[in-house]
């Protein structure tokens, strides 16, 4: 499996990276990256997690008599 996501900077030379005859994606590799990008978005989720919770209501003190 591949450790890159599909977004991330191809660092291959010009004339690997514009081949026009590429490997057409089996079922099981598409479920694999799927997969992949799946753990990837839930990892990035939990990791904002605390900035998700809501803010708790301010309630202030009393005046003093």
């Amino acid at each position: 499996m591949n450790s890159h996501d599909r977004k991330d900077i191809d660092h291959r030379p010009a004339e690997e990276r514009d081949r026009k005859h590429k490997k057409d994606e089996s079922a099981a590799e598409r479920e694999d990256r799927k997969g992949h990008e799946s753990h990837n978005q839930d990892e990035a989720l939990e990791e904002t997690f605390p900035a998700s919770d809501p803010v708790s209501p301010f309630i202030p003190a009393k005046l003093p008599k």
